[in-house]
């Protein structure tokens, strides 16, 4: 059925990581920011929402935050939220990551720019072959990861998404290309023993029978 024929229909969704709250500033409750978007201006208006990634035992977690202010302050990025009116509370949500809702229709296409769900389920491939299938996506300040399922193999590889070692994503074609280093995918192989090199003289047992001082043998062979 075509979407124009539901009337009433809601738009599809994903979500946008559009920020991290770095430290807290001030005693009023206001937060440094490090940016994920190209638009905080645009982003951060009073009155915008977003959900909260933290960890499950903080008493933020399940919650949102509406913001009350943004504002640049010596070139960084320094945010308000509704509910958060001093320091202390502040420093109950430093380090979590700002998300927000946004309509896949309406969403904005920026350079190496995807959503997680454009990512997931795409083939792996490298050096032309298809080895494993990303099964999510996860999030970290320092930098996001493709997580890999191998091609019959049941454990997770974690890739660094960056250009280095994640080359090309093509999502028309259904893959992402790889250019992993050596160990990342497959358990390094046991270096080659070295060439047996020649007894050390010094290491010989001159109690041994069988061991002859080249220096004595021909003494020792006459009668």
């Amino acid at each position: 059925m075509a979407a124009g024929d539901t009337a009433g229909a809601q738009p599809a969704k994903t979500q946008l990581r559009v920020g991290r709250l770095v430290k807290a500033h001030g005693l009023k409750g206001a937060f440094k920011l490090e940016l994920y978007t190209d638009d905080p201006d645009g982003r951060f208006v009073p009155g915008s929402t977003f959900t909260l990634q933290v960890p499950e035992s903080s008493p933020w977690h399940g919650r949102e935050l509406t913001v009350r202010e943004f504002r640049w302050m010596n070139s960084h990025p320094v945010v308000f939220f509704e509910g958060v009116d001093d320091r202390t509370v502040a420093e109950e949500l430093v380090k979590a990551i700002l998300w927000i809702d946004q309509d896949l229709e309406t969403a904005p296409v920026e350079d190496d720019a995807w959503y997680d769900h454009q990512l997931v389920g795409l083939d792996v491939v490298r050096d032309g072959a298809i080895i494993g299938r990303v099964v999510r996506v996860d999030h970290f300040p320092a930098q996001d990861l493709l997580i890999i399922r191998p091609s019959g193999e049941d454990r997770e590889v974690l890739v660094p998404f960056v250009s280095a070692i994640v080359p090309e994503v093509d999502i028309a074609g259904g893959r992402v290309v790889v250019t992993p280093p050596t160990g990342l995918f497959e358990d390094l192989a046991p270096e080659a023993d070295e060439a047996e090199s020649a007894p050390d003289p010094s290491a010989l047992d001159a109690d041994d029978p069988d061991v002859v001082d080249p220096d004595e043998s021909t003494d020792a062979r006459k009668d």
